[in-house]
Parts: structure tokens; C-alpha cells; sequence
């Protein structure tokens, strides 16, 4: 029964971090062009981290577009810029996107 307990403890700690930056992307508006698991008018954040995999300046490489915007890595369409978004929550953002489970 403890051990139970135990887990259930540690894995509700372990997913407030992945619901903190769900929130932060929903207050930023990135879930109106992503999802975690599907493309909608970006792509989704499993194949952002897909793709980034093996980079190891992608997070720097991520905050920057979200700040930024860009344009042609993925299609056509324009990533606009997020000017209401600070270096740190774009780093954040980014670390999180990266985390993803593929």
C-alpha cells in the first residue's frame, strides 16, 4: 500500500511541470496553430522534438522562433512573431516542446 501511495505521489509531482507549460503555451497562444500530438496549422510539438532530437542547441535554436517567428522549415506558412513572450518563458517553452515523448 505504500509503495502504491508512494508512486502515485511522485507521478502527480512529475506531471505538474508538464501541466505549468501546457498553461504557459495556452496563455501564449501556441495551441491556436499547435498540438502536442497532432499538426494543425503548425506542426506538432511530438515532431518539433522529433526533428530536433539530436540538436543540442535546439532549445536556443526554438526560443528564438517563438520570439521571432520563421518561416520555411515547415511549409509555407509563416511562424509569426510572439513579441509578448520573454527569452526565459520562450526557453521554457522550447525545453518543454523538446521534452515531448516522440
Amino acid at each position: 500500500m505504500k509503495r502504491v501511495l508512494f508512486a502515485a505521489v511522485l507521478g502527480l509531482g512529475l506531471a505538474a511541470p508538464a501541466f505549468a507549460d501546457l498553461a504557459l503555451a495556452t496563455s501564449k497562444n501556441c495551441m491556436s496553430c499547435h498540438a502536442v500530438d497532432r499538426k494543425v496549422l503548425g506542426p506538432s510539438f511530438k515532431d518539433i522534438a522529433t526533428k530536433y532530437k539530436d540538436d543540442k542547441g535546439a532549445v536556443d535554436t526554438l526560443a528564438t522562433k517563438i520570439m521571432k517567428g520563421g518561416s520555411g522549415v515547415w511549409g509555407p506558412v509563416p511562424m509569426p512573431a510572439n513579441n509578448q513572450v520573454s527569452e526565459a518563458d520562450a526557453k521554457k517553452l522550447a525545453a518543454w516542446v523538446l521534452a515531448t515523448p516522440r
